[in-house]
């Protein structure tokens, strides 16, 4: 896997080589860096990191073995803040040039979550408050389970030291300033480098597929997730649509036909209340459960319940009612057009194949984390493995 550190940097530049020499201390490799900076701050890393003379990136390198040809990092690595005509910000100062900087993490976090195989390392250590913020903010709309967010921290006295870059191998006197603004030197072998892992909680596998496909700002993100209608599973079967929090999903008949049966099979489950010490579980013929009504303490929600769970012989010998789903779901098409190996004869291989076909499109349509409330789940072992949904009936509606 592939470990990039991305960072903010403001006019100290020096908070790039303190993580990358924190990172190393811990063992962490780092095979990329990029920087996200202004005009201002693009100038003081050219000028000091980078610098192809004396610059301290080469120089830490050089000092602590490490060959420069397996870190990717150069000028084409340092990103500016760019207002909407392409011109470079020197300062993050406005509200509207924080949008600015907000869109560029946004754009480059995007970027580098895309590839699975990559790891990225939030730096915000550097920078303007307001630039670890945005960075912040990126990781928790962007990040994913590799990812982590790190501050560094230096001890105070070498913080402000404009000639301390990183802990030399061996012990040098750096110029340094105290309070009243009288200058002193002190050894480098007192300076701490403290790497902090920052936590966080990423909203990545809430991200409906259709959002993960380019960057989005962050009003559009949340709005995918803060939605005031009742949270409702609703099957069209006319329209071939699936639907939830707002959201449709088009599923291809045969596949519509399957879900829909398991949602069929929850909505009509009997069971009005569950185990206790005391009592089991009771079932009651329809017309008492509708004279009982909805709202008596009798009826449970169906979280943790498998009782409506079919094993793959139960599936089987409802295959007639599937059928008829299919053939609802599939109007303008003939059932003699249809294989008997197909939705019209399940066996156990092309049933498993169903399934994970229908988790995989609720899955680009509604996000990971919404997928696995909605897909079809199964209990028990093999051979006794069940079937079913595990969203409440309550939350189910299918349209015919």
């Amino acid at each position: 896997m592939k470990n990039i550190l991305l960072a903010v940097v403001g006019l100290s530049p020096q908070v790039v080589t303190e993580t990358l020499y924190a990172l190393h201390q811990q063992g962490r490799r780092v095979d990329a860096i990029h920087l996200i900076t202004t005009r201002e701050g693009k100038e003081a890393v050219l000028a000091s990191i980078l610098s192809p003379r004396d610059g301290y990136y080469r120089r830490y390198l050089a000092e602590y073995g490490i060959d420069p040809a397996t870190i990717a990092f150069g000028f084409e690595n340092v990103h500016t803040v760019m207002d909407d005509l392409g011109n470079e910000i020197g300062d993050i100062e406005s509200e509207e040039e924080n949008e600015w900087l907000l869109r560029r993490c946004l754009e480059l976090t995007f970027r580098f979550t895309a590839d699975p195989d990559t790891a990225v390392f939030f730096s915000i250590a550097g920078g303007r408050k307001t630039m670890s913020a945005c960075l912040m903010l990126a990781a928790e709309l962007y990040g994913r389970p590799q990812d982590r967010v790190y501050h560094v921290l230096v001890s105070p006295e070498f913080e402000s030291s404009r000639d301390f870059f990183y802990p030399p191998q061996e012990s040098v006197a750096v110029e340094l300033w105290d309070r009243n603004n009288q200058s002193y030197r002190k050894e480098t072998r007192y300076v701490r480098v403290n790497l902090v892992p920052i936590p966080f909680v990423s909203i990545r596998n809430q991200l409906a597929g259709d959002l993960l496909r380019e960057p989005k700002d962050p009003a559009t993100l949340m709005m995918n997730l803060v939605r005031e209608e009742p949270v409702r599973l609703t099957i069209d079967l006319p329209a071939g649509k699936v639907i939830y929090r707002g959201r449709e999903l088009d599923m291809m008949p045969a596949r519509l036909a399957l879900y829909t049966f398991f949602a069929l099979r929850k909505k009509e489950c009997q069971r009005l209340a569950g185990p206790s010490e005391h009592e089991p579980s009771r079932t009651f013929p329809r017309p008492e459960r509708e004279k009982i009504g909805k709202n008596t303490s009798d009826i449970v929600s169906c979280r943790g319940c498998a009782e409506c769970y079919l094993d793959f012989q139960g599936i089987s010998d409802r295959q007639r009612e599937i059928t008829e789903l299919y053939r609802k779901a599939a109007a303008d098409r003939e059932l003699t057009e249809m294989s008997d190996s197909g939705i019209l004869g399940l066996t156990a291989e092309n049933f498993n194949s169903y399934k994970g076909k229908i988790r995989k499109n609720l899955e680009r349509g509604f996000g990971a984390q919404d997928a696995a409330r909605l897909a079809i789940v199964s209990v028990g072992r093999r051979p006794d493995t069940r079937y079913g949904l595990g969203i409440d009936r309550e939350k189910i509606r299918v349209v015919f």
